[in-house]
């Protein structure tokens, strides 16, 4: 008999933990509960009550075999009451006759028929560690023979496992809300980043780019971006789609040049499970994530004909299917690509597809390399300077001038993803509160757009850096000799012997 009650309570409280978890609605979960102690206990009504600490009210969150009027209108204060003094103790109390409990105040009134029948009531605190949040009542058919210890013992399980749930819940709860904060954070920081006015210069030619950039945004014209590499198409593609009216929905990028070439049409259209060896399940692709919003293909010259096909009726018919799959899939998507590759002569020779070439080119934005931007130069470096510096936590002011001399005479093949590479290295190097011409890369200090052989014999190397460290101690004291004589631990004698022969005017500083 014994392991028969013990199956049953195992039973029992199985199901109420399967309820409890079926939904993330509270109060679904609390009235299923209730269902099933029901059924299970015999059960003639029960309430779930919840304490409101400001008011220190109680009130009935979830009701069975209670009426609504009765539910919405029934409060109890803290200590009043079976259930009152349970919430105000934290401590279970069991009644085996309500007939014979002169604080039982029935305010449902649900107990009060002319056929009225004996009542057993239970009522066990909802506890959240130490702190009662509420309160489990039972009303049973009094039964002589029932074990009111095992009940009491089996409601408390009941009302931990409530608590629990109460619990998790109040935990996904505040991961959402943390969850959507943080993505309304992201994306305001997103839209700030790669607003127009944060692609730094003022030259001719980035004016052109900034003004382009505000006519396509308004549209869901497709754009091409071109230019060498590192001159920052993908910043424009940022600046396009955070500027646009899709602004505030999904932005997915694709390095097509990234992806093997067998993979990649699984990854821009998504695949069914079992298309090829390895898809053990069915996968979206960036096109569906994309949908509403807008997808950047970087390096769109690096994909091979028969996805080009694909990618062809994507922009035609907003329309394609996952690989192995026969479902057509409606998206609207708006493409933005870029490339360093010259696609008309891809064309011509046949490897890019001449249709697409013309769909993709709808919206030309040309990025200049930064050899063609030197105004824009130190404009470049000293945004760099001063992110690095704050990274690293120097107190670097700005570049000597000889430095500024050498990021003006290089050629930057790399354009702007060089220079900035190449003033984090100067900022890591420097231990002074100016960067100059030392710390900076080897390819700067000897390079020439048509070879790397040294151009400066050592005298004339030497010359200039001492040029360079008298002119920076002149400045940093104003002119005073006496004191950038101190500074470069030399005797003024020497210091305006040096100054006269390199031409440097102690004055000019003052």
């Amino acid at each position: 008999m014994d392991d028969i009650k013990r199956f049953e309570e195992t039973t029992l409280l199985y199901e109420i933990s399967k309820a409890l978890n079926e939904h993330l609605d509270l109060k679904k979960s609390l009235y299923k509960v209730l269902d099933i102690l029901s059924s299970s206990l015999k059960m003639e009504r029960g309430t779930i009550t919840i304490l409101d600490p400001l008011r220190n009210e109680i009130h009935i969150e979830v009701a069975h075999g209670i009426s609504k009027s009765a539910v919405s209108r029934v409060k109890y204060q803290l200590g009043e009451g079976i259930t009152g003094r349970v919430i105000q103790s934290g401590k279970m109390i069991v009644i085996p006759k309500i007939s014979e409990e002169p604080h039982f105040l029935d305010r449902t009134a649900s107990r009060r028929s002319r056929d009225f029948r004996e009542l057993s009531f239970f009522c066990t605190p909802i506890k959240k560690g130490n702190q009662v949040v509420g309160a489990l009542s039972v009303d049973r058919l009094y039964d002589e023979s029932y074990n009111l210890a095992e009940g009491k013992k089996l409601l408390s399980v009941v009302a931990t496992m409530v608590a629990q749930h109460v619990i998790n819940l109040e935990t996904i709860q505040r991961e959402k809300d943390q969850l959507r904060d943080e993505n309304r954070r992201l994306r305001k920081e997103l839209e700030n980043k790669y607003r127009i006015t944060n692609i730094i210069g003022n030259s001719n030619k980035m004016r052109e780019v900034f003004q382009m950039i505000f006519q396509v945004s308004k549209s869901n014209a497709t754009a091409l971006i071109r230019g060498e590499s590192g001159t920052g198409k993908e910043l424009v593609a940022n600046s396009i789609h955070y500027n646009s009216h899709r602004a505030k929905t999904a932005f997915v990028k694709v390095n097509c040049a990234a992806m093997p070439s067998n993979l990649i049409e699984s990854e821009l259209f998504g695949h069914e499970m079992g298309a090829f060896t390895g898809a053990i399940k069915q996968k979206q692709g960036k096109f569906e994530l994309a949908n509403k919003g807008t997808i950047f293909l970087d390096e769109i010259g690096a994909i091979g004909l028969d996805v080009q096909a694909s990618l062809l009726r994507v922009l035609q018919e907003k329309e394609f299917e996952r690989v192995g799959g026969h479902k057509t899939i409606k998206t609207d998507v708006r493409i933005i690509a870029a490339t360093n590759k010259n696609l008309e002569e891809a064309v011509e020779d046949g490897s890019f597809r001449g249709d697409l070439y013309y769909r993709l080119n709808v919206f030309p934005i040309y990025m200049p390399p930064l050899r063609e931007r030197k105004t824009d130069m130190l404009l470049l470096a000293d945004h760099f300077l001063e992110k690095y510096a704050q990274e690293n936590g120097k107190d670097i002011r700005r570049f000597s001038t000889p430095a500024i001399d050498m990021l003006m005479n290089y050629h930057w093949p790399g354009n702007v993803r060089e220079l900035e590479n190449c003033i984090e290295r100067a900022v890591l190097l420097c231990e002074e509160g100016v960067i100059h011409s030392y710390h900076l890369p080897p390819t700067l200090q000897t390079g020439v757009e048509s070879d790397t052989l040294p151009t400066l014999s050592m005298e004339e190397a030497v010359a200039n850096l001492e040029r360079e460290m008298i002119i920076d101690a002149l400045k940093n004291t104003r002119g005073n000799i006496t004191r950038a004589a101190e500074i470069l631990q030399t005797t003024v004698r020497k210091f305006a012997y040096k100054a006269n022969r390199y031409a440097v005017d102690f004055r000019h500083y003052r």
